[in-house]
């Protein structure tokens, strides 16, 4: 069952796009609704959606900035664009974010269906072959935020891991998790904290400038971070 979200900034069109059509017959569950394209956005970053059906013209950001934000942050997300405007120009600018299908409303039922049910099947064709990939492409996305945070480990940050993978912190966030088990924080403070233990040997840095090294501006932080993670003090460790 495909992700669907309906984003129109009347609550009547919303409810009847939701009551009158026969999703699940179809092949897809309705998971939300928004009421602006900036709504749409967060609810995208956060939960999984297959297909957004979406207005475009709305207060606060619009159907085609929306496009633009997914088209742009690579989301794995189709549109579908249900507009009372006819204008040539909204057709063409949403060709160049990706979007291939702009329903006239008002619609009608079979039109709406039938896109619906091609859309399905491109999906599926979709998921299939992604699917012979999908583990590995998971795997290089989780070794590549392993490198970066090697790499950077002084100012690494979720952010920057996720700019990273072309991904949000917000998804990378919740893909981390539920891919490794591990929250991105702890595999930071891993990874600091094996590197202080291991520079905590090298007596030519003091302990402030290991505190530094792994991203610790201030040695007290550093001192009790690392106490709570070793039960030792680094001043401890160093003397064993």
């Amino acid at each position: 069952m495909y992700k669907l979200l309906i984003v129109d900034d009347e609550k009547e069109t919303r409810t009847g796009l939701r009551n009158y059509f026969p999703w699940q017959e179809i092949g897809f569950e309705i998971v939300g609704e928004a009421e602006n394209g900036a709504d749409a956005l967060t609810f995208i970053e956060i939960e999984r959606v297959d297909v957004v059906l979406s207005d475009i013209k709305m207060p606060v950001m619009d159907g085609l900035e929306l496009a633009h934000e997914i088209y742009r942050k690579r989301l794995p997300v189709k549109i579908v664009f249900l507009s009372a405007h006819r204008e040539f120009e909204y057709a063409q600018k949403a060709i160049i974010y990706g979007v291939k299908n702009y329903i006239i409303k008002p619609t009608k039922y079979d039109e709406l269906v039938e896109t619906f049910i091609k859309l399905k099947e491109e999906l599926n064709q979709s998921t299939a072959t992604e699917a012979v990939d999908s583990v590995l492409t998971e795997h290089k996305v989780i070794a590549a935020v392993r490198q970066y945070v090697d790499k950077h480990l002084s100012t690494a940050s979720l952010e920057g891991a996720a700019e990273h993978v072309y991904m949000t912190p917000q998804y990378l966030s919740k893909f981390f998790k539920d891919k490794t088990g591990q929250n991105f924080s702890d595999l930071l403070l891993d990874k600091r904290m094996s590197k202080a233990k291991e520079l905590l040997e090298d007596f030519q840095y003091k302990i402030y400038q290991v505190s530094e090294l792994v991203g610790y501006a201030n040695s007290k932080n550093f001192t009790r971070a690392f106490g709570k993670y070793y039960g030792k003090s680094p001043r401890e460790v160093r003397n064993e």
